[in-house]
């Protein structure tokens, strides 16, 4: 389950080294991963205890890293990197591929933001393990998950040199109030599938502007329904898909 280009709006590729994961937030009710790859065709037992389900198509990257470099890969769509159910080994593996592609930006989301900073640590604590071309993020889809970490984003931020920190507030479930330890980049969207929670648009107006009011940058992935393009990509007549710039 590749892909040479992605639908998502704030990246160019995904890659998805291996398939299966376990719901453990809010944002995870609904999600399309578990009910495509599970439910649907069969690919993958979803749950705590299932066995995760390895890729075989690992060269795309390298493809990529050659013909579109400065892209950004978003790692991982039906997956979760830093999975406490994920062999080390597999994820050793995919440090590697991301330390020989330097060229891609590698966007690695996660809704276990706690486990980054002890799966990236050598055997003697100090030597990390993770590529500088890494960009951490964390879901957080109501107030609650992101007081709860935002500070351990920050923290990966300040043990490990990285491309940026980003958080996904997707599906955004309610009002978030943001302060100085945001994000460098937010991410806004709304729920879609037959299932979706409502988003207020207020809700992302008002994460706009307190993006602006700490500069932050801000992306508005979509208005979300029961349709992914049903409320369009608009936030008040205007597209928001700005991303971060990285060092060539």
């Amino acid at each position: 389950m590749m892909a040479e280009n992605t639908k998502i709006e704030w990246a160019d590729h995904t890659f998805n080294p291996w398939m299966g994961c376990t719901r453990v937030s809010p944002a995870c009710d609904n999600c399309y991963a578990a009910d495509m790859m599970d439910a649907r065709y069969g690919r993958v037992k979803w749950g705590a205890g299932e066995p995760r389900v390895r890729t075989k198509d690992w060269r795309k990257p390298v493809k990529w890293n050659r013909d579109t470099p400065g892209a950004f890969v978003f790692c991982a769509s039906l997956a979760d990197v830093f999975d406490n159910e994920v062999s080390e080994e597999w994820r050793f593996d995919l440090f590697d591929l991301i330390a020989d592609t330097p060229k891609l930006t590698w966007l690695l989301l996660t809704k276990r933001i706690g486990n980054v900073l002890k799966m990236t640590s050598g055997l003697d604590g100090d030597r990390a393990f993770l590529p500088p071309n890494v960009a951490i993020g964390a879901t957080m889809a109501n107030q609650e998950e992101y007081d709860r970490d935002r500070m351990k984003l920050a923290l990966v931020a300040d043990r490990r040199e990285i491309a940026f920190t980003f958080g996904s507030f997707e599906p955004l479930l309610g009002p978030v109030i943001l302060d100085h330890n945001a994000p460098d980049w937010v991410i806004v969207g709304g729920e879609s599938g037959p299932n979706a929670r409502p988003m207020s648009l207020d809700w992302a107006r008002s994460i706009k502007r307190q993006c602006a009011e700490l500069d932050r940058i801000f992306n508005f992935k979509q208005v979300g329904g029961r349709k992914s393009d049903k409320g369009g990509h608009e936030l008040d007549g205007a597209t928001h898909f700005d991303r971060p710039r990285v060092a060539a």
